[in-house]
């Protein structure tokens, strides 16, 4: 049984310990009634030898978050089940602060993280199937697909930009918080065949201007995979905080046809999505198409993947944030989190390689090239970066996942780019702990 949960564990364990994602402690179960205590403990230690904020040499420093509350639905006499979560996030960041210029070393807070109420109507409506009417409002986390438009409310930034004025608390990499502020969903139709939802939600986030949009989408899942429409309106954002570029996402329109699925051919993966964006300052595009195979006769069961993604020069990059694993969608450990490309103006190629040497660990190699699209001679961050890193279910309540990053950009911050201290290449590393019960 211990074998079983590790091995499960290692499953997600990037989602879990970078997408904030509570474990859960069974307090109370019967037939009809689940009461759960929520609980994640999250810490890393990080080194960059380059910096990317204009200041010389490398930056040293550890960032941690904890996670706790209560969750658990109750059946409500085949007239569905009610749903909720209360949850806090206590988080910091200490020593330098990032490669990137985003935390200085003395954020400190906690605050609420989830508080949502939801219902699910079981076998009430049997024409939209299982759990086919799914209402939910609060502080929560909302997705839209693969998270490529819409996956949470980051990043978490620290008292580095703004004289401090958008200080989350810090933890800028383990990104302690996710929730939006307010949110009204429904979903219907379950998971297979036709389904879609209707979205609302309100950030109270600075550094996304507090942005309030308005979503949809609309699916078809087979046997094969997914085909899906996500449709997305910018309503307001706050003008205190907005930048001129976040200012057009007041009636800013993102229209996107997306897929993913194995496409009847066994061990194989494929995704892909292409997304318009309308706004006042003009058209803008981004799209993505990947393909993944899995050697499953192989020794360690290897995993090939290649993704192709374009964004164009004025690409607003909204809400999105790490989906499933290292590269979506902050592609580079590096490049996305501290020296750019931010998913935007650019071109990315892709290449990454998996290993399951045992139930309990995974071995990655991760390659980016990244090209930039226009206008080079203000800012050109073409680039390299190999990431390897390695994830380790030790115990049932012990993740431990180090990584080490190369990255290596064609031009300094001396000859338009922005690497401090020439374009030589960066050695990155951290080591982060987890703690779930």
């Amino acid at each position: 049984m211990q074998h079983r949960k590790t091995g499960q564990a290692i499953a997600g364990v990037l989602a879990l310990v970078l997408g904030g994602q509570a474990s859960a402690y069974e307090l109370y179960a019967d037939d009809d009634t689940h009461l759960n205590a929520d609980f994640l403990a999250v810490y890393g230690w990080m080194n960059s030898r380059k910096n990317y904020d204009g200041t010389p040499g490398g930056s040293s420093w550890r960032e941690g978050f904890v996670k706790y509350g209560l969750s658990g639905d109750q059946g409500l006499g085949g007239r569905g089940t009610a749903y909720g979560a209360l949850n806090w996030v206590s988080s910091g960041t200490w020593g330098d602060g990032d490669a990137g210029g985003n935390t200085v070393g003395r954020e400190r807070t906690t605050k609420i993280e989830d508080a949502y109420l939801g219902w699910r109507s079981g076998h009430l409506l049997p024409q939209l199937g299982q759990d086919g009417l799914d209402l939910s409002f609060g502080r929560q986390v909302v997705k839209l697909g693969r998270g490529f438009l819409v996956n949470d409310d980051g990043p978490n930034l620290g008292k580095g930009p703004a004289d401090g004025a958008l200080d989350r608390g810090g933890a800028y990499y383990i990104a302690a918080r996710h929730a939006f502020d307010r949110t009204a969903v429904v979903r219907l139709g379950g998971e297979d065949g036709l389904h879609g939802s209707a979205v609302w939600l309100k950030s109270d986030n600075r550094a996304q201007a507090e942005t309030e949009l308005a979503a949809g989408t609309l699916d078809y899942s087979g046997k094969a995979g997914t085909l899906g429409l996500t449709w997305v309106h910018g309503l307001d954002v706050t003008d205190q905080w907005a930048s001129d570029f976040q200012k057009q996402r007041e009636g800013m329109d993102i229209v996107s046809l997306r897929g993913e699925g194995d496409a009847g051919i066994e061990h194989a993966s494929f995704a892909f999505e292409y997304a318009w964006q309308d706004k006042d300052a003009g058209r803008e595009k981004a799209w993505y198409a990947e393909a993944g195979y899995t050697f499953a006769e192989l020794p360690w069961t290897p995993n090939l993947t290649y993704r192709y993604t374009r964004y164009s020069e004025d690409w607003d990059a909204l809400f999105t944030g790490l989906s499933t694993t290292y590269g979506t969608w902050f592609q580079g450990e590096v490049a996305a989190n501290y020296a750019g490309p931010f998913n935007r103006n650019t071109e990315i190629h892709h290449v990454g390689l998996t290993l399951k040497p045992s139930e309990t660990v995974k071995v990655g190699a991760l390659y980016f090239d990244f090209s930039t699209l226009h206008d080079r001679q203000r800012l050109n961050l073409d680039a390299r970066e190999l990431d390897l890193y390695l994830e380790w279910a030790a115990t049932e309540h012990l993740i431990i996942t180090p990584l080490i990053g190369l990255y290596q950009p064609d031009k300094g911050a001396g000859n338009g780019g922005n690497q401090v201290g020439g374009n030589g290449t960066n050695v990155y590393s951290q080591l982060v702990v987890a703690v779930p019960f």
